[in-house]
């Protein structure tokens, strides 16, 4: 183990014990389900804010330091999607959802088509949230072992078991009290950062990294097919961004949780820059390594180790306060959602027992996965986004908009998208970068999703529901955005299978088709027009 192995151990142990100390002090105010599960709906703007910007910018941080020391400044734009769908959030989503005091989008879910559905897509939801806490527990663990010697698999068994004790304690109350201390971490570890990139190599280097490679200069360096699905993934993920409604939906308001999400954004702009730079700086200095085990090169050649180390407990509290909230809000999935489709009559203080100890089972699940595939952490990213958007998607959107749809059909369409998306992927052999047919398996499985609930319902409300098209409505713009996008497809098809945005096309072509077909496929009524005008 090198200098900065045993600075970070101890300064690490500290924090570990200061976390736990926190997540202590929280327990008193988890009171009930209703605390454990949401803060009590009592988080101000600053409490969303930290919760935020731990979980968003905690996973692009890392995301976009590699991607910068591999492609450039081209990185920005994973964080401009990210912060995009922050921004669509707080202007779009709080306010439906906080009127209908939403915890969990399987919640959501089940609430609406019942508690076979609710099961489904709580197991659904649970199960994948388990796989992005391990993908950003690697990722950091990769860097670790540089220069502590800890094995991947040691590194993310720390990590999941500091996450399963200091939730135990207070659940969101938890959340909220670590993610303010990881946010603080951060801008320590920005500082420290911003202080190595001036004494190697500066603004000079970075001149001069720029000349001789210009692909670092480049905004489209990572490529248009990458830029694209990084802002279909986020802008899509809107409505199935669960952990991230969980900790907004803590608010006292719908206008606390607003500023909250908008202190975030602006928040994750410094944290984006400063990646993208450090991301550079060791481009310049350490060229030709792998990825994130280029950072701690770069550094222990720059700065002496008690910063260094510093610098590594931001990374760490970056894969903390990501994991925390998937692992909470996936236990709360398991817990809650899939505890009360099995048991109807459970009360708030069963649920939150359960969900306790469904913190042990995905803290178990989270280690598996490291054991089973520690390489290529972005292969967990793609099964999990695969997995639950293939399977949620549309009931989300349908229990929202759209009244008609049949319990079976949501039952239907859990199953059948995510089985096609997971299927799409294993005839691709399981690759991160190289996909059947060229086209992502998520696209595959959100296609099959979509027209699995349209069939069914119309099939099951045969009779029940009638056309309510009209030229004036908005669904008609939808509709005519379908088409083009249709001819767009046909004409393009080989440049587009080439970028693999085949897929991705197809999906927002049948995704205004959706939107259509919910403005104008109503419910009769139940009561004729010529009698409603005589009431």
């Amino acid at each position: 183990m090198t200098t900065v192995g045993y600075w970070f151990i101890g300064i690490a142990l500290l924090y570990t014990a200061f976390l736990i100390g926190f997540g202590h002090l929280a327990k008193k105010r988890a009171s009930d389900g209703n605390g454990y599960f949401v803060g009590g709906r009592n988080f101000n703007k600053w409490f969303v804010a930290v919760c935020i910007t731990g979980l968003f910018s905690g996973s692009s941080y890392i995301s976009i330091i590699e991607l910068s020391y591999l492609s450039g400044v081209s990185a920005v734009w994973y964080g401009v999607a990210e912060t995009l769908q922050v921004l669509i959030i707080a202007f779009i989503m709080i306010a439906p959802f906080r009127k209908k005091a939403l915890v969990t989008i399987s919640g959501l879910i089940g609430d609406h088509f019942g508690d076979k559905v609710r099961g489904l897509a709580g197991a659904i939801t649970a199960f994948t949230f388990p796989m992005w806490s391990v993908a950003t527990a690697l990722a950091f663990a990769s860097a670790l072992t540089v220069f502590t010697g800890i094995p991947l698999l040691g590194s993310v068994t720390l990590t999941a078991t500091l996450l399963l004790i200091y939730l135990q304690f207070g659940g969101m109350w938890s959340i909220g009290f670590t993610q303010l201390s990881n946010v603080i971490v951060f801008f320590i570890m920005l500082a420290i950062g911003t202080y190595a990139f001036f004494i190697n190599p500066g603004i000079d280097g970075l001149k001069e990294l720029f000349a001789t490679k210009p692909k670092y200069a480049d905004l489209t360096a990572v490529g248009s097919q990458t830029i694209i699905a990084w802002f279909g993934t986020f802008i899509l993920n809107v409505v199935l961004a669960q952990a991230a409604f969980q900790m907004a939906l803590s608010c006292k308001t719908e206008k606390e949780g607003r500023q909250g999400l908008l202190i975030a954004a602006i928040l994750g702009v410094p944290l984006i820059i400063g990646a993208i730079i450090f991301g550079l700086a060791a481009a310049y200095v350490v060229p030709d390594q792998r990825g994130l085990t280029a950072i701690p090169l770069y550094l222990m050649e720059t700065l002496p180790a008690p910063l260094v180390a510093v610098f590594f407990l931001g990374f760490w509290a970056a894969a903390l306060s990501w994991g925390a909230p998937c692992q909470f809000s996936g236990a709360t999935s398991l817990g809650r959602d899939v505890g009360k489709a099995v048991n109807p009559k459970a009360t708030e203080k069963q649920l939150v027992k359960y969900t306790k100890w469904s913190l042990v089972l995905l803290t178990a699940l989270m280690i598996g996965f490291a054991i089973l595939r520690s390489e290529q952490s972005a292969w967990w990213n793609i099964l999990a986004w695969t997995t639950r958007n293939s399977a949620t998607f549309a009931p989300v959107i349908a229990a929202l908009f759209w009244p008609i749809v049949t319990k079976r059909a949501a039952l239907i369409a859990l199953f059948t998208g995510s089985a096609s998306g997971l299927l799409w992927y294993h005839l691709g052999g399981w690759e991160v970068n190289q996909f059947f047919l060229n086209t992502h398996p998520v696209w595959t499985g959100m296609i099959v999703n979509i027209t699995t609930i349209v069939v069914v319902t119309l099939i099951d409300s045969y009779g029940k529901w009638k056309w309510a098209g009209s030229v004036k409505d908005f669904g008609f713009v939808s509709f005519i955005v379908s088409i083009l996008l249709s001819f767009i497809l046909v004409l393009n098809l080989e440049t587009l299978y080439q970028k693999g945005l085949v897929g991705l096309v197809v999906f927002f072509a049948l995704s205004a088709l959706f939107i259509s077909i919910i403005r104008f496929v109503r419910k009769k009524d139940s009561i004729p027009p010529a009698i409603k005008k005589t009431m």
